[in-house]
């Protein structure tokens, strides 16, 4: 039909009035062209004989053939009607440009109606090619595109466009799945914390959907302010548990909540470090164990969010930062508005790899300069202090510590230089320089012969070591190979003394699970003797420690003792809801916080999982881990050296 009165436009294009009088109807002479104008009277009722009425409707219908014909087989029919039937561009122009204009050289209200009948039929050829030729595979990616502009526009004219990234070849590194270990009970092992994993993912799923976390005594959600109002940490946490562990449902279940609920546009201040290690580092290991885009895009949207964090005279970044309005702040109790070693140092790993898969340098730019930053300052004996002013570049409190406030800072001074495939010598010399300094100046035996790291308090030891600092174990065996000289074997024996005193902070109490700190003063050792360090959250260090000794050693001690940390946490810490920490490990019975934090199904039970699994899943050689646990590939020197495992 709209080829139709196209005809008649073309035919009489001096009428003066529209030719369609209603939406489906025409004037009889519109569909007569050939016959006298509508008030001169025919000669007779029988002008037309049968052979013109014929030639007639053959006109009409080769006029009919041509336009279907156009719409479905030419190429662009669109522009070729228009150049045919109009010889000029002109009604083009006028569809995409919005309203009607008159040229210069046209005359009265006869032209711009043709003009916008033109126009009309322009657009409806326009769209009927569309929607007739596209295949359906276009038409899908045309809504993912919409899609993605309706969220850019969300994000105000200030948002970056992270939608546009540049292509990256992904290859997935060696042992993302493992197999089935032979041995039976290493096997049933296995499949245990598989289960427990399940527990808690499904308890989480029903209880708490969308929540950051999950209160399993109460059943309901849970939230901190350190996420400010970004939800869904358990399911960010836990992506690359369960891809690991081969729950593919549960999956693709929490892909689709990232693609469809995970909202970084909020008006709220958040931790830069917790939001990195959690967010950012979850979504890149989601990433490079699955393929899946959307990850790479979440990760990079969140990384350009918190870039303004590193907005400080000397590129330390805050502790704080508003998302909306890229505001920061230090937390106020740290040392007269200093930054956290553990937090500013902890950025590392993930901003590396937000520049390889974003193309941005900015974000190594930022990580490099908080190095240049450190190297320029004078270290107390060689340590770093845990605060350090972001405004005037100097140290805050001289307090040095290998746990908390500290701990993260040294992990991923090695853990850069081994994600660099051994290229970054100025991580590693940072790294063993930094060690050499905390051997020396934290590290002490008791006289029950336990080693520890002490906390340095301005030249004065307190002799205490955090839950938080049994980590060290894990990281002093995975960088014991490089170390310089002949101490691979001295920190070798360094890192299984660590883990044997870890290991006695659990077995003195009487739930077998260890509190958050444990002393070495007074007459006892790795004992809690103060009520606020006798409670667990769950906390994933030792065991930690346990997986990186079994996988350099093979003592089969280090996988008992794990195994007796499953049976605390299923007989103490499983409720109906989840799993729980508890308020005091040296009570006969367990009182819950009610809190299953997510980090106990990004790293506990990852790390127990890979106790009981073969060396091959997830390679030293192939990965890193961040310090939330989560997997990133080595950055190859030469790109041949990364196999495609499908």
């Amino acid at each position: 039909m709209k080829c139709l009165t196209r005809l008649s436009a073309l035919l009489y294009p001096a009428v003066g009035r529209p030719l369609v009088e209603g939406r489906g109807k025409m004037p009889v002479a519109t569909l007569l062209p050939f016959t006298a104008t509508p008030n001169r009277k025919s000669a007779s009722p029988t002008s037309f004989r049968l052979t013109e009425k014929f030639i007639l409707l053959l006109v009409f219908s080769a006029f009919i053939t041509l336009c279907f014909g156009a719409i479905f087989f030419l190429p662009d029919s669109s522009k070729l009607l228009s150049g045919v039937f109009f010889h000029s561009s002109a009604v083009e122009t006028n569809t995409r440009t919005g309203p009607d204009s008159s040229d210069s050289g046209s005359a009265g209200n006869d032209d711009r109606v043709l003009a916008k009948i033109r126009k009309d039929h322009e657009k409806a050829l326009l769209e009927a090619k569309d929607t007739l030729q596209k295949r359906p595979d276009e038409i899908k990616q045309d809504i993912i595109i919409e899609k993605e502009k309706v969220v850019k526009e969300s994000m105000g004219q200030g948002g970056k466009d992270v939608n546009n990234l540049p292509f990256v070849e992904y290859r997935r590194p060696p042992g993302a799945t493992g197999h089935e270990p032979l041995d039976p009970e290493t096997r049933d092992r296995r499949a245990k914390i598989k289960e427990m994993m399940k527990h808690a993912w499904d308890s989480y799923r029903r209880y708490a959907w969308g929540s950051n976390e999950l209160r399993p005594v109460s059943k309901q959600g849970h939230s901190s302010n350190l996420f400010g109002s970004i939800k869904g940490a358990t399911i960010v946490d836990a992506l690359d548990t369960l891809y690991i562990m081969e729950m593919f449902e549960e999956f693709d279940a929490a892909t689709d909540w990232v693609e469809k609920n995970l909202d970084f546009n909020v008006n709220a201040e958040v931790s830069v470090f917790e939001v990195n290690i959690r967010f950012v580092g979850g979504l890149l290991s989601a990433y490079y164990l699955s393929g899946k885009e959307v990850f790479r895009r979440k990760a990079v949207e969140l990384g350009e969010k918190l870039l303004p964090a590193f907005k400080t005279p000397t590129g330390i970044p805050w502790a704080l930062l508003n998302l909306k309005s890229g505001i920061g702040r230090n937390w106020p109790w740290a040392s007269g508005g200093s930054s956290i070693l553990a937090e500013y140092g902890t950025l590392h790993l993930e901003f590396m790899h937000l520049s390889k898969l974003s193309g941005n340098p900015e974000f190594a730019q930022k990580v490099m300069n908080i190095r240049k930053v450190l190297n320029r300052l004078d270290k107390p004996q060689g340590l770093y202090p845990n605060y350090l002013n972001p405004n005037s570049g100097q140290w805050g409190q001289h307090h040095v510590s290998v746990g908390g406030l500290g701990d993260s800072f040294y992990e991923y001074l090695l853990k850069a230089w081994l994600m660099s495939d051994k290229t970054d010598e100025e991580g590693k010399k940072m790294y063993y320089d930094a060690l050499q300094a905390i051997e020396t100046n934290l590290m002490r035996k008791s006289s029950g012969g336990l080693t520890y790291i002490a906390e340095w308090k301005g030249g004065l030891l307190e002799h205490k070591m955090g839950h938080l600092t049994c980590f060290a174990g894990g990281m002093i065996a995975l960088g014991a190979d490089g170390a310089p000289g002949d101490k691979t074997g001295h920190q070798m024996e360094q890192a299984a003394e660590i883990a044997r005193t870890c290991h006695e902070s659990y077995a003195r109490t009487a739930l077998k699970l260890g509190p958050e700190a444990f002393r070495f003063d007074g007459g006892v050792e790795a004992i809690a003797t103060r009520q606020n360090e006798k409670y667990f959250i769950l906390r994933p260090e030792v065991i930690e420690t346990y997986m990186y000794m079994w996988r350099f050693t093979h003592d089969p001690k280090y996988r008992e003792w794990g195994w007796e940390a499953v049976q605390a946490l299923e007989q103490h810490c499983k409720v109906e809801g989840g799993y729980s920490g508890v308020r005091d490990v040296y009570a006969p019975t367990p009182n819950h916080d009610d809190v299953q934090q997510s980090f106990y199904l990004a790293e506990t039970l990852k790390y127990l999982y890979l106790l009981f699994s073969d060396d091959d899943h997830l390679p030293f050689d192939h990965w890193v881990f961040n310090t939330e646990a989560h997997p990133l590939p080595v950055i190859k020197k030469d790109k041949t050296d990364r196999p495609n495992e499908k």
